[in-house]
């Protein structure tokens, strides 16, 4: 059966969607991304901003960026940090984005990539399993003064909480990276997990979640889901090598995720396998093929934890890797696979749902400046921001220019000798998280590990990011 001939979302239903997302302020335009679409791209290494050099932070002092010139940060809510009750800031700072916005004081919220089986943190009333460790902060950021004016747990209990995306309707959707079911007690784990994993949770922008896991969204290696306006329809990235699926969550009713929907996986026509072998700027036709069981991702008898992926593969949908970061524009939605390509470092892809194709935008060659792409955002002046999640040794974001240019824009500086307890050259974390103020100003991202964010902002250019 192939998502093409559902029924589509009501006129009046995706102008809401298209209004909600402008009054938000968090719309972005992408129309000099279309023009990623139309040309064949080969890896090109442009001059950006410019050589980076390290830079103080003006909160800390500290040198925790390299940036080009012109441009400075302020860090905020490290890991460790007090939240608005008292407990302390989880660690694992991961994958955010902005939700409201109200004059100057932004509303983000952030994931944390906990897995241990330590306890829920915050209040009783966002706890989904109470041994769990994972969930999100949210905060409000004050671009005026360059720092949080509040800060509070919005979701907790859940497992390893990695990427998620914005919500057109001002909320932020969380994912699990874990998959496991009720009663499962790891080796030498402190507890037994009581609730099923491996979903997706809807975070408000002011308050608590009801901590509510939206089972058909699917239970699988969750990493990013982002929201295409026009339609309602949520794109979800797996988690998972060798191989991983690209998703399609149709809801009954667009802007109400908890009612439920139907579930798709994509299937290339006449390409089982996109791991390899592609060119940059081929394009081909799309089906979606159903998901019968969404929430029956775990195989106790196996010890599986791909069964909604294994769903789609004997339906027919095609195989990519490790599949992470997504955005959707109007246009098209972008979504990147870290390890994927001939040689295995890095492919970045656009589904475009007008045509129903699926494009090559980028693909990492053994002379590319990216390798390992991770989360992605979109930046008001037509380029993409790419996280970049690798085995180097100084981890970068790089910059995707709409006519194709790559380059690298920030690096992760952060050694710490004692600083607020954490010790260590953590220049080798991930960037994560990286999103933009509803003005385009400030550019906001995650260092990992030991769990720092950042707000930056300096000469931005059209053109590049």
């Amino acid at each position: 059966m192939s998502r093409n001939n559902a029924s589509r979302p009501a006129p009046s239903r995706r102008a809401f969607l298209r209004g909600a997302l402008a009054a938000g302020g968090l719309g972005l335009s992408a129309a000099p991304l279309t023009r990623l679409f139309a040309r064949s791209m080969a890896s090109r290494v442009v001059p950006g901003y410019g050589p980076l050099r390290p830079v103080a932070d003006e909160v800390t002092g500290l040198e925790l960026l390299s940036l080009p010139e012109g441009f400075r940060y302020r860090s905020f809510s490290w890991a460790g940090e007090a939240l608005a009750d008292g407990t302390p800031c989880p660690g694992r700072h991961d994958g955010m984005g902005v939700v409201a916005v109200e004059g100057e004081v932004v509303t983000l919220v952030r994931n944390h990539e906990q897995t241990a089986l330590t306890g829920a943190f915050g209040h009783a009333e966002c706890h989904y399993d109470p041994a769990c460790s994972g969930g999100t902060t949210t905060l409000r950021y004050d671009l005026a003064k360059g720092e949080v004016v509040e800060a509070w747990a919005s979701l907790s209990g859940t497992m390893q909480n990695c990427a998620g995306g914005v919500t057109p309707w001002n909320s932020w959707l969380s994912c699990e990276e874990f998959v496991v079911n009720a009663g499962a007690l790891p080796d030498s784990a402190p507890a037994r997990f009581e609730r099923d994993h491996g979903f997706v949770f809807e975070v408000p922008a002011s308050g608590r979640s009801k901590a509510v896991a939206l089972r058909d969204m699917g239970q699988f290696r969750h990493e990013a889901a982002s929201v295409h306006a026009p339609s309602g329809d949520v794109y979800l990235t797996e988690d998972l090598e060798p191989s991983a699926g690209f998703y399609r969550f149709v809801p009954r009713e667009p802007g109400r995720l908890q009612a439920g929907g139907a579930l798709y996986m994509l299937r290339a026509r006449g390409h089982r396998d996109l791991r390899t072998g592609l060119r940059p700027g081929q394009r081909l036709a799309v089906e979606w093929v159903p998901i019968e069981h969404p929430d029956r991702g775990f195989d106790a008898q196996r010890k599986s934890i791909s069964g909604v992926h294994d769903q789609g593969l004997a339906a027919g949908a095609s195989r990519f890797t490790r599949l992470e970061g997504c955005i959707a524009t109007d246009q098209g939605v972008y979504f990147t696979a870290t390890n994927g390509g001939d040689e295995a470092a890095g492919q970045v892809f656009c589904y475009h749902p007008e045509s129903q194709e699926l494009s090559l935008v980028f693909e990492s060659s053994p002379d590319s400046m990216l390798h390992y792409p991770d989360n992605v955002c979109l930046s008001p002046r037509g380029g993409l921001v790419i996280c970049q999640d690798s085995p180097e040794r100084v981890q970068h974001l790089h910059g995707l220019t709409p006519d194709g240019g790559l380059f690298r824009f920030a690096g992760n500086q952060a050694r710490l000798d004692g600083f607020r307890g954490f010790t260590g050259d953590f220049s080798g974390a991930e960037w994560a998280g990286a999103c933009f103020s509803p003005d385009g100003r400030w550019l906001f991202a995650n260092l990992y590990a030991p769990g720092i964010s950042v707000a930056i902002t300096g000469p931005w250019q059209e053109g590049l990011i």
